[in-house]
């Protein structure tokens, strides 16, 4: 895993992508992922995430990952 980090870190400095839009990537990313495995659950996947539910809702929103799961649930 070390290795795909490095080779994606290597890739993400050649095309110029700058700290801040990597760290909210990831973020984000992690997230969406950490919110799947978890059923949608806020609660366990803050939990699993290490934050508190607050922050969790605080981040979906700026992410508008809160938007999609919405919309997902109305299909």
């Amino acid at each position: 895993m070390k290795d795909q980090l490095d080779a994606l870190i290597t890739q993400m400095v050649d095309r110029g992508i700058r700290f801040e839009e990597a760290v909210g990537e990831f973020e984000k990313r992690f997230i969406k992922r950490v919110l799947e495995s978890n059923d949608g659950n806020r609660s366990k996947a803050a939990q699993a995430l290490g934050i508190h539910r607050n922050t969790l809702s605080r981040k979906l929103d700026a992410y508008k990952l809160d938007q999609q799961r919405r919309s997902a649930s109305r299909r």
